[in-house]
């Protein structure tokens, strides 16, 4: 998927944000310096080696059995549990309530929690909260933070994860494979990202969608991991919780076995495989056809709807004819669709544009006719907005490509339109 670039918060939610989350202006925490900034390889490499002994991720029983097998009581690993998912400890000698023989032992073995610390945080005027985390051999990963205010008065707050370092599919309107591919993400290391977001904002993370760097579907036995740990010890509804995707063969149906509670939401971009091909040049692998039948497959498995992404790209795949063809596309392959329209923002070395409103309204106007739900935000409530706090940073380049207004990418579009969707009123485009 696409790295997130917060000058692409055009899509947050029109919703009001708590008052006790929204600064007045934007705002630059905690730049610190590198000794090593992050490392990029153009040969993706699927596998990454998972530290045997973090305790983050873990599940209660795994933590009780670690606690006997060090010669502990059983009910030690609740309280690690404990300490580790509710009161958020970072360091095991801040482990108090542990005895210090068994924190000891623990460190001796060579146990550590897992918790990264976070290089750099933006909140932009909203409320919400960019992080750029330092991973441990210092490569950085960016997490993004949405707070929403729902019509019944109640916060939610959404963390938009990373699952890769990079991205290898190189979508050609995304910035995130311009900067090429490192590795994927560890279970924890993804887990860590949402218990950032708790920290920062000093509430608990209502949703999470895995709409961040990285391709979640070429991360997937991390990613079913990471969904474990936050659904069943950070306890967030797996209703709760989006996995996104560009699309690689076989593994929606992978996903559809585990007959998760989840949403599911496609990068589609285009009605039909030859367009398709041009916007996203992975798509090659896996045909149009296919990917539609393995996500109504996903439908019937799991009765949960399939959410598709469809950036709108001036001139390209937002005519009338795209959408009647998309239309028919879905109707193809029956119920259980919904497609979040989502208007590109340019970004720098490519040559596609935004729409304009007329050509969104109209596509979908289309939509609506044929009895396809779909919606869409046309504005740009933050752009350039935090392009001014970030512009006076001293960083490496490795970190500005995640971070600068001109890098931006499609994802956080569909990230904060995916919040506005989920948790407040319908925007209408004709208003």
């Amino acid at each position: 998927m696409m790295a997130i670039s917060m000058s692409l918060l055009q899509h947050v939610c029109s919703v009001p944000i708590a008052r006790a989350m929204r600064p007045r202006s934007v705002t630059v925490i905690s730049s610190r310096s590198l000794s090593t900034t992050t490392s990029s390889s153009s040969t993706p490499s699927r596998a990454s080696q998972v530290d045997p002994h973090v305790l983050l991720g873990m599940s209660e029983p795994e933590l009780q059995q670690l606690a006997t097998d060090l010669g502990q009581q059983s009910y030690r690993g609740k309280q690690l549990h404990h300490l580790i998912y509710q009161r958020k400890v970072k360091e095991i000698q801040d482990f108090s309530q542990l005895p210090l023989v068994f924190r000891n032992d623990l460190q001796e073995a060579g146990w550590k929690v897992g918790r990264s610390p976070i290089f750099q945080t933006v909140t932009a005027a909203d409320g919400t909260v960019k992080l750029l985390i330092r991973l441990e051999d210092n490569r950085l990963i960016e997490t993004v933070g949405i707070p929403v205010e729902d019509e019944k008065g109640s916060m939610r707050l959404t963390a938009c994860v990373s699952s890769q370092v990079g991205c290898p599919l190189r979508c050609s309107f995304c910035a995130t494979g311009k900067g090429g591919f490192s590795r994927n993400l560890q279970r924890h290391e993804i887990v860590e990202q949402v218990l950032a977001v708790e920290e920062i904002f000093k509430h608990r993370v209502t949703n999470v969608v895995f709409m961040g760097m990285g391709e979640p579907m070429l991360n997937l036995k991390s990613v079913l991991e990471a969904h474990r740990c936050l659904n069943k010890d950070v306890q967030i509804g797996q209703r709760m919780i989006t996995i996104s995707t560009v699309g690689v063969p076989n593994t929606i149906k992978k996903l559809a076995s585990h007959k998760l509670q989840s949403t599911l939401a496609l990068s589609l971009h285009a009605p039909n495989q030859k367009l398709r091909e041009t916007i996203i040049p992975s798509a090659k692998s896996y045909p149009l056809d296919a990917i539609m039948k393995d996500c109504k497959e996903y439908f019937l498995e799991t009765s949960r709807r399939v959410s598709f992404e469809y950036a709108l790209l001036a001139g390209v795949n937002d005519r009338v004819e795209h959408a009647k063809e998309l239309a028919e596309l879905l109707h193809q392959w029956g119920r259980g669709h919904h497609v979040n329209l989502i208007p590109f923002n340019p970004i720098q070395g490519s040559d596609y544009k935004r729409p304009h409103k007329k050509a969104i309204q109209a596509f979908a106007a289309v939509l609506e006719s044929r009895k396809i739900t779909s919606r869409a935000d046309a504005s740009q409530s933050l752009v350039g907005c935090v392009s001014d706090g970030i512009s006076h940073l001293s960083l490496p380049q490795s970190a500005r490509i995640l971070l600068l207004d001109d890098q931006a990418s499609w994802c956080l579009q569909a990230c904060s339109l995916w919040c506005n969707l989920e948790f407040a009123s319908a925007l209408r485009l004709q208003k």
